[in-house]
């Protein structure tokens, strides 16, 4: 199919989608996610082979695990719909509603953004998210997955699709363009007439690219070079477990910790316990100067290190004499995603808490928590880095607009 007549497509569902009740909604959710599950075998033999040609062409170990589905993951993806059926329906809330002097009642309303496109690698669960919270805001949404992702990509929205017709709603709903070549992903960025938002997720490549190419309106879903700052009066036991869970769970993943910033007071003591730690795990710690002196195994880190997104066994690690250095270095190396303190100052915890400059900063807590279904969205969007509209994990109030709704009794204005 062109992607014009995708698009045009879209939108005409878009217009349908917006007169859906909620209780249709919630019934098209609910056959989706009972599809996805009845024909699981179906996925995961699509899956097995992009795997297959990902491990001939030698992706790495952490992006293979993005793409792989097996079939717990199939069921936290239908899970996922389940739980965003049953959250609360954004669309149609009246948020205000206020009495001028002339008699005019003014008030604000949420309404669906249309035509939502977004654009992303590997990840194949990203197709089902995306469904699930496009449609319960009466969004119809156009997707483009990579090359590698491709045929699972296929298997979920044909499932979807079929499910959404049993249920006599539009399957233009969710639209898959299969042609992954750079030239249709350009020209999808441009297809405005008919895309009200672009989100890509993706890389730092992948998002370069459509900010610089896109005429539709982008929410940037950045890249993640998480840190994990271990203050002069962290609790060593937590941090280590902290920094083993943000580092080693998964490693593919933006919420993942890629630098280390730790307080010269404790670096005796604590850097054998950490190199210890992470050596155990297969990690590679790149660190500056004085850390190596306290411990030798470490690498000599360079400048481009302390801004780098591994998403592999590689951690960068910075030693500072303050929390005001460790704010300053990480205010300037982050790509706005998710930070944490480990700390038993509260001065600090709210210093830092203040003063760092991301989406999502923690207390004692692992990066790995900035999710959408950790944080009770059911799933999520993207996690936007950038600050209009939408920061953060994105749900289901990230993917509406408003509009003012005003009653008179007659006014003209003077």
């Amino acid at each position: 199919m062109e992607l014009l007549e995708i698009g045009q497509r879209a939108k005409k569902a878009a217009a349908v989608l917006n007169t859906l009740s909620q209780e249709r909604k919630i019934k098209g959710l609910q056959v989706a996610s009972y599809a996805l599950k009845n024909h699981k075998d179906e996925i995961l033999l699509a899956n097995q082979e992009d795997v297959k040609k990902a491990k001939a062409n030698g992706m790495s170990e952490a992006l293979v695990d993005r793409l792989t589905l097996n079939a717990a993951r199939i069921d936290a993806m239908a899970e996922g719909l389940l739980e965003i059926s049953s959250l609360e329906d954004p669309i149609g809330e009246v948020i205000s509603m206020k009495e001028r002097p002339n008699g005019l009642v003014i008030g604000q309303k949420r309404v669906p953004i249309g035509v939502i496109g977004i654009i992303y690698e590997s990840r194949p669960n990203v197709t089902a998210d995306a469904f699930g919270l496009c449609f319960k805001t009466s969004n119809a949404v156009i997707l483009k997955g990579g090359s590698d992702a491709l045929n699972s990509n296929i298997a979920i929205v044909k499932i979807i699709r079929e499910a959404l017709t049993t249920s006599d709603i539009t399957e233009d709903a969710i639209q898959l363009v299969e042609d992954t070549s750079r030239e249709t992903a350009k020209e999808l960025m441009r297809l405005n007439k008919y895309i009200n938002l672009l989100i890509p997720r993706g890389g730092a490549g992948l998002i370069k690219t459509v900010v610089e190419n896109s005429t539709i309106p982008v929410i940037e879903t950045g890249t993640g070079n998480c840190h994990v700052y271990v203050d002069e009066s962290a609790d060593f036991d937590m941090a280590l477990r902290i920094i083993h869970n943000a580092k080693t769970q998964r490693l593919g993943v933006c919420n993942a910790c890629e630098s280390l910033v730790v307080h010269s007071g404790v670096m005796d003591a604590f850097l054998p316990l950490l190199y210890n730690m992470l050596t155990d795990n297969h990690v590679v710690i790149r660190a500056d100067e004085r850390a190596r002196a306290v411990c030798s195994g470490m690498e000599a880190a360079t400048e481009d290190d302390f801004g780098r997104e591994y998403l592999d066994r590689l951690i960068s690690l910075k030693i500072v004499d303050s929390i005001e250095e460790a704010i300053e270095h990480i205010n300037n190396y982050n790509t706005g995603h998710s930070e944490s303190i480990i700390t038993k100052d509260y001065n600090n915890s709210m210093k830092f808490l203040n003063e760092i400059d991301a989406a999502a900063v923690y207390v004692n807590v692992s990066t790995r928590f900035t999710d959408g279904g950790e944080f009770g969205f059911g799933a999520e969007i993207g996690i936007s880095t950038q600050k209009l509209h939408a920061r953060g994990p994105m749900g289901l109030l990230a993917l509406t607009s408003t509009k003012y709704i005003i009653f008179g009794n007659g006014q003209i204005r003077p």
